[in-house]
């Protein structure tokens, strides 16, 4: 690659894409990489503001731009995505399906660290829709070192940054806490909001009991959901330190193996994770706060996904919530971290 004045460029081949940009009606390719300049492409190149131009020179043990934008695609893409064409020297991830990401951090952080590369990506551990970006990979400068790329290569490791988990058909049990709800003195509005919340995956509530305040209840009805071939029940209420709360002892009742009495987010710090195992089957079961009925996002949307794509939750990863945990009620949904958007 070497510089040359544009008004000596008649005849040489572009290294680069060469952007236009005009305010408020177009940003794009004025001539891809590749393109042989004419006398006639001059004026429109000064237009932009090239008053010198690369023009490729290929060089042993360097890569130029959309090369090196290749070999951190292949670094990236794993399972369920696809790549855009190659574009100003970058490529960007696309999901093939609705699913969670999952991202490899440590690797992502560890080539990113490299410098003279970026690759920019959604949050982890959320929810993706089939066409959504995921990622976008370039170099900063037109070309690199080839040994810099190979090095990228070794730094991320055998399995590609990031994957799509399809989400799984679930079928869901809901029990509804509370004798104020058992009896009728107040009308149940807590499930509704899982309905619709539910809705956003490919769930299907199979039926939902309304067993009061009584723990042994609570648990029979919980077992019984399973047995009825529930992969998920959903325990709505009665989560807080009163007297007449029970649900998570309830749920202890039943075997499971509790992941968690508490979260570090807000709303939904009395979140209860657990699994109960029948056979090769490991079903969630959920004890929702009742910051789940009113607020708008909650500890819930971050449990959710996880748990309709199979991606088993530890306590360890539940800790970590803490960092972004709050909600700001933002007019445009920060919580966690933009995860969500609006």
């Amino acid at each position: 690659m070497r510089e040359i004045r544009t008004e000596d460029a008649v005849g040489h081949i572009l290294c680069h894409d060469i952007t236009q940009i005009i305010k408020d009606e177009k940003k794009g390719v004025l001539f891809k990489k590749g393109h042989v300049v004419k006398e006639e492409d001059i004026p429109a190149l000064l237009s932009v503001g090239k008053e010198h131009l690369y023009v490729w020179e290929k060089q042993e043990g360097i890569l130029h731009e959309n090369e090196a934008a290749q070999i951190l695609y292949d670094i990236c893409a794993g399972d369920h995505m696809h790549g855009t064409e190659v574009k100003e020297g970058k490529i960007e991830l696309v999901a093939d399906c609705d699913g969670l990401l999952k991202i490899r951090r440590e690797a992502l952080i560890a080539v990113n660290s490299q410098g003279e590369m970026m690759i920019a990506s959604r949050h982890g551990d959320f929810p993706v829709h089939k066409g959504d970006k995921i990622a976008g990979t370039r170099i900063i400068p037109l070309v690199i070192e080839k040994e810099k790329m190979d090095r990228a290569v070794q730094t991320a490791g055998e399995s590609p940054l990031f994957a799509v988990l399809p989400f799984k058909k679930k079928r869901v049990g809901i029990v509804t806490t509370g004798s104020e709800v058992k009896k009728g003195l107040i009308k149940d509005t807590f499930t509704p909001v899982l309905r619709d919340k539910l809705s956003e995956y490919p769930c299907e509530v199979i039926g939902q009991s309304l067993p009061g305040d009584e723990r042994e209840q609570i648990t029979a009805d919980i077992l019984k959901f399973i047995d009825e071939g529930a992969d998920m029940v959903i325990c709505s209420g009665g989560m807080s330190v009163d007297p007449d709360d029970r649900t998570p002892g309830a749920i202890k009742d039943t075997g499971a193996d509790i992941v968690t009495y508490g979260a570090p987010v807000l709303p939904g710090a009395m979140l209860l994770l657990a699994y109960i195992q029948r056979g090769e089957r490991r079903i969630p079961v959920l004890g929702l706060p009742g910051c789940v009925m009113y607020a708008k996002r909650t500890v819930f949307d971050l449990i959710l996904p996880r748990v309709v794509a199979d991606d088993p939750v530890t306590r360890e990863e539940i800790a970590a919530y803490g960092e972004g945990g709050l909600c700001l009620s933002c007019e445009s949904c920060t919580f966690p971290n933009c995860g969500f958007g609006k």
